[in-house]
């Protein structure tokens, strides 16, 4: 970075101290933003960037609720409204001990971009509480639910902030806080994403981030005259974007060889498909967050303790877990196994060490705030659909992602085209997604 970026990257950590998470997405988007500030002088006088980082609002609140023996616990709600140049805030909420004001403020920061690349009318944010659901039950989690709605009410709806889900954010938790925005505001309205189908939710909207990323990977494959047929995946995480990436790899002839959790990783060298993407779904629901069980429901995996699954040889990774899970070791063994594509399914998964290495090998690689996209592009088909009262056919809601992921590529290609023909799809993504939101803001002058 030449010295006025660096500068502006300077004061924004001291500005922003104790929040990792947040300053590695903002000088990783401000290298790329160096070259467009050199080229539209007029972002720079204007500072886009600047304002950009900052959020517009950050919303943060105490979540009182009781358990099922009537103790009274005391949580931390937030909602980071990072964006509204492109429409109303866009982003889910997240539910995990792990929730802080560094890691949502990233989240959100990343949300603007890559809801800018799905060209959709929709600005970016993002929210959550440190509640653990592990271990909840059904009960403690709809009063906690109601508890958390009933302060972020105030700051949401259909025009001006939407929610989804996150991590320990999915149907069950969407119902509860529907229904009690809709008992507080008296009205049944599209104000959040991943409803239930029976009550304004898109089909496939579970499966959306899985099957974006490996449409992205497709078209990344398609480059180098490679196709998904016949090829090893390893995956890690196994929630929703796992199981979404499992359903769709296997649906297009790869084949699936590790799941991950906590707790470690699986390898099944006769391939995860069939029931075993459904027992996936089991795993899941049982709120255990653990991986083991699945070799004693399957004899033929081999479960590992304690360790990620990028030691195993494959020719596509696709981290579905957390974001820094794959590391500069990580990415060393993915290079000297032969790995040719490392596609973000998570969001920021790897390292920029590890991004470093993955780019300087060669491989194709698939930025999250890119190849994750399918997620949120699903969440504004909904929209659409809650908005004309309409709901349509799992076809139809596929084919749109598919040509959604599909511009999202090309648009990658465009600004991270290089001189010697190579495609740096990092920079093509952060570039592609600012300058929508740059000349938005522009447009709407100082506000």
């Amino acid at each position: 970075m030449n010295a006025s970026m660096q500068e502006l990257v300077a004061g924004v950590k001291e500005k922003n101290s104790g929040q990792p998470e947040f300053l590695q997405a903002v000088e990783e988007v401000a290298a790329s933003v160096e070259l467009v500030y050199e080229q539209y002088p007029e972002y720079r006088s204007a500072k886009v960037f600047e304002r950009m980082i900052e959020p517009e609002r950050v919303i943060m609140f105490r979540v009182p609720w009781m358990d099922d023996q009537g103790e009274i616990h005391i949580n931390r709600g937030f909602r980071i409204e990072m964006s509204s140049a492109l429409g109303p805030y866009k982003g889910g909420l997240r539910f995990h001990p792990s929730v802080n004001l560094s890691i949502l403020k990233f989240l959100a920061f990343e949300q603007v971009l890559k809801n800018s690349l799905t060209s959709l009318s929709i600005g970016g944010g993002k929210g959550g509480s440190d509640f653990n659901p592990k271990g909840k039950s059904d009960n403690e989690i709809m009063r906690f639910c109601q508890s958390f709605m009933n302060e972020l009410f105030r700051y949401i709806g259909p025009n001006t902030d939407v929610p989804a889900g996150d991590i320990g954010v999915g149907g069950r938790e969407i119902g509860y806080l529907f229904g009690q925005y809709k008992k507080l505001k008296n009205e049944f309205t599209g104000v959040l994403t991943g409803k239930g189908l029976s009550w304004g939710g898109s089909l496939i909207r579970p499966e959306a981030t899985g099957f974006g990323v490996v449409y992205f990977v497709t078209e990344l494959l398609a480059t180098r005259q490679e196709s998904l047929e016949g090829k090893r995946v390893a995956l890690s995480g196994f929630g929703n974007v796992a199981w979404g990436a499992a359903l769709k790899l296997s649906e297009l002839g790869a084949k699936v060889i590790t799941l991950s959790g906590p707790d470690g990783y699986i390898i099944d060298e006769e391939g995860v498909s069939g029931d075993k993407i459904d027992f996936m779904r089991t795993l899941r629901m049982s709120n255990e967050d653990v991986v083991a069980p699945y070799v004693h429901k399957f004899s033929e995996a081999k479960f590992v303790s304690g360790k990620h699954p990028w030691e195993v040889q494959c020719d596509i990774a696709i981290p579905c877990a957390t974001e820094n899970e794959l590391n500069e070791q990580d990415a060393e063994l993915l290079v000297q196994n032969k790995c040719i594509c490392v596609c973000e399914a998570a969001n920021m998964p790897c390292t920029p060490q590890a991004v470093e290495i993955i780019q300087n090998a060669g491989l194709l690689y698939g930025p999250s705030k890119a190849a994750n996209a399918g997620g949120v592009a699903v969440s504004g088909l909904e929209m659409s659909q809650n908005a004309m009262k309409l709901m349509w056919s799992r076809e139809e809601v596929d084919k749109r992602l598919h040509e959604i992921m599909k511009a999202i590529h090309q648009l990658c290609v465009k600004h991270g085209q290089k001189k010697d023909g190579t495609v740096d799809y990092l920079q093509g993504a952060n570039i592609a997604g600012f300058l929508r939101v740059a000349d938005a803001m522009i447009d709407q002058g100082l506000v």
